[in-house]
This record gives C-alpha cells, structure tokens and sequence, in this order.
C-alpha cells in the first residue's frame, strides 16, 4: 500500500469528512457496549490492574466464559427502541481479550466459547438497522510486549505488528464497518509511535467511508469527551461517551443504585444537541451478556420520549447559540427554529430574554397547539401555557420556536462554555 505524508493524508480525510459523517451527524444518539472478562468479576473493566491480579490468574477467566445464544440480539433491540442509532462494541478492551476469531492470538472468544462475539454483534446491528462501530484498545495488558514497546524496539515492532493485524481483520472480515473507535494509546505517546498514519490508511483503504475516533494520537473525524457533555469547537464532530452510572464501563451490579434516571440521559441529550454533538451511551452487559436491569427502563423511557420529539433531536443541527440557556431549560436549533426543551416548567407564562430576531410563531412540538406570546425588545413572553408540563413520559416538554432568520441572541458569544451541569 502506498503511504502518504500527514499534512497530505489529512487534507484527503478533510475532503470527504462531510459527506462521510453525514449519518453520524444526523443520528446523533448510539449505544455503547462494553463486555469482556472483567463481566465475569464485575468490578470495573480495569479490574486486573486495579486489584493488581496476576495475567496467569486472569487468564483463567475464559474457561468460564460462556454467554448465552446471541445475547447481541438484546442490545441491539434495546437500542432500537431507545432511539439509537448505531452502536461501538468493545472487540478488545484493554485486558487483551478478542470477542472475534483473530489468529494472532490464543486469548480470544472462539477459544474460550467456540462463537465469534463480533459476528453474532454485526449480525444483531444490520437486523435492527444500527450503523456497526468496533471499539479497539490499543493499550494491551496480556499481550507480551504491551509494556516492553515503550522502550525496546524489536518488542515494539512485535507489539505493533499485532495491532496493525488485529485492526486488519476487524476491517476485513465483517463487511461494511461504519466506525472505527479507538482507545488509551499508552504506554507510546506519538503518533509516529503507534504507526497511526500507515495504520489509519489501511483501514480507510478497506473501510473508505469509515469514521475514525481521536485516540489514535492523531485528529481524525471526531473529538471524544468521556464522562462529561461538552462541545468540541465550532465546526468540529464530538461525541460524549457516558456510562450508565458514573462507576464503572463493564457490568458491576453494585453500582446500580447509582445508575442514571431517565431526566439523567435526558439532560446529557439535550447539552449534546445544544452543541451539535452527538452522545453514547454505554451499558455493560452481564457475564452471559444480559442488559442491566437498571438500565432498561430509562433508556426505554427516553427512547419513548424520542419517538415523539425526535425532530428536536435527529438530523443536522446548528450551534449559534451554543450555551444558551434559561433556568427552565437548553434549545436545540435547525435553521430557524429553535427547539426549547423546557426541563423545569414554570406555569402559565414563561419569559425567554436576549433574542434580536424577530419571533414569527410558537407551538408545543408534540401536539402543534400554538402558544400566544409577545415579544417587547429583546424578550419574549409566552403566555396562556398549562399550569403542568405537558409531557408526561420524562416531563422535557419541547417548544419549537420559528424566527423570521436564524435567530441572534445577546449572550451568544458570551456564555460560559456548555457542559452538562454547568
């Protein structure tokens, strides 16, 4: 494969990025899946090296590896009816242990269950119409010369021999992949380490509409913020990844009484629509790969909620008023329309300030009802509203509000930046 210089690669990724993240951009809410050994002890993915288990104990792990038949079936319809769009599988977290039938290593899923995971995975996606992403560790724990490559070359060749071969099935064996989603490029701290730019080639040479996350050490299409909703600057594709309960990314059934409620992934959806960013959301399936309890009925609850007011949601959305906000509630934005997802209802009136754009109309989303208003300066006064949130599904009732232009707000460039609980 010919190989190109960074700056010449990067102008050839930017020409087709638009037309590649279309879908991503439009579908703006996927499912993340993290399932591996560290299921079976469930005590947080990272598990070997928090309780600083030794590999030869660890490894133990895969003779009681046996999930039940195609437990990737109820992922992907939970996450139909969540109203996600696509999902990233952990294939290889950063224990080392493969979900797909690799021949580069013994410390995979056909050895332990006789099943490729990845396939039964794919398979479940393209049954429910979910676009297919590959979540893949760079940094590996089992693998020999994991630690060794930071240091000693010949182990670093090795090493990266093996990740290169590793992502080269993954992108070769399972048809269209729509999202290539790597993690933790440790213990190398370049680029040029990791071989990034050969190996992100390679993949865009098998996969040419393929999205590539930033971890590579390199920018690629999307920026990652983890474990807060924040927006990347202007212009830049972001997805947030949350887990379900802000312990733990693998399945540990002591953290449940912390997992989010609805109004939770409710508020984390609407910060990232605020800023045109798209949010995954991740559960950690049992050792035999059952969705948590806990996380069932919230994500059922949103994507409830979403059947309703996916236009505030679903499709191209703007960012000129990125961070504003009332104590009532955060806007979402499509041309000229602003879409007021009001978390706190206020009564019978509610005043919305700082708009120079004149206001042409205002309705509730769900029903189209239209709500009187009056607009004096910079302020808009909604009147004659329901003493009560009229959505009773999660109480986000939306209000979509139609401008004569693209509306303009006084504290636009002023807001602080926007994050969730900020």
């Amino acid at each position: 494969m010919k190989l190109v210089a960074k700056k010449q690669y990067e102008a050839a990724v930017d020409k087709t990025r638009n037309r590649r993240m279309k879908w991503w951009r439009e579908a703006r809410y996927g499912m993340f899946v993290h399932w591996g050994l560290y299921s079976l002890i469930g005590r947080n993915e990272w598990v070997h090296a928090i309780e600083s288990i030794p590999m030869d104990e660890y490894e133990q792990l895969a003779k009681k590896f046996k999930p039940k038949e195609r437990p990737a079936r109820e992922w992907a319809k939970l996450a139909k009816a969540a109203g996600m769009n696509y999902m990233v599988l952990t294939t290889k977290h950063h224990e080392g242990f493969c979900l797909w039938d690799t021949k580069l290593t013994d410390f995979n899923a056909m050895n332990a269950c006789g099943r490729d995971l990845v396939q039964e995975y794919v398979d479940a996606c393209r049954e429910f119409g979910l676009k297919v992403g590959f979540y893949f560790s760079l940094m590996d724990w089992h693998h020999p010369d994991g630690s060794a490559c930071a240091y000693d070359p010949a182990a670093r060749r090795r090493f990266l021999d093996y990740v290169q071969g590793s992502v080269r099935e993954l992108m070769s064996n399972y048809g269209k992949i729509d999202i290539l989603w790597y993690d933790v490029p440790q213990p190398l701290q370049h680029h040029e380490g990791w071989e990034s730019l050969a190996m992100n080639q390679m993949v865009r040479k098998l996969q040419p509409g393929i999205l590539i996350n930033d971890r590579s050490r390199l920018p690629e299409d999307f920026s990652t913020p983890e474990g807060h909703v924040k927006a990347a600057e202007a212009g830049r594709g972001w997805e947030a990844c949350m887990t379900f309960n802000d312990t733990s990314w693998g399945y540990m059934p002591s953290a449940a009484q912390d997992a989010h409620r609805p109004r939770d992934i409710m508020k984390m959806l609407n910060t990232a629509c605020t800023g045109a960013g798209n949010l995954l959301m991740n559960i950690g399936p049992s050792p035999e790969g059952d969705v948590p309890e806990d996380a069932i009925e919230p994500l059922t609850a949103v994507g409830k909620w979403l059947k309703k007011n996916g236009e505030a949601v679903y499709g191209e959305l703007g960012r000129p008023v990125i961070g504003l906000c009332t104590s009532c509630g955060r806007f979402s934005q499509k041309g000229n329309k602003l879409y007021f997802w009001c978390r706190n209802w206020p009564g019978r009136e509610m005043n919305l300030g700082g708009f120079q754009t004149k206001l042409k109309s205002a309705r509730f989303l769900v029903s189209g009802k239209e709500i009187a208003f009056e607009q004096k300066g910079h302020r808009i006064i909604l009147k004659k509203m329901p003493t009560n949130s009229p959505d009773k599904i999660v109480g986000y009732t939306v209000i979509v509000l139609e401008f004569t232009r693209p509306p303009i707000h006084l504290n636009a460039a002023s807001t602080p930046a926007l994050t969730v609980g900020g």
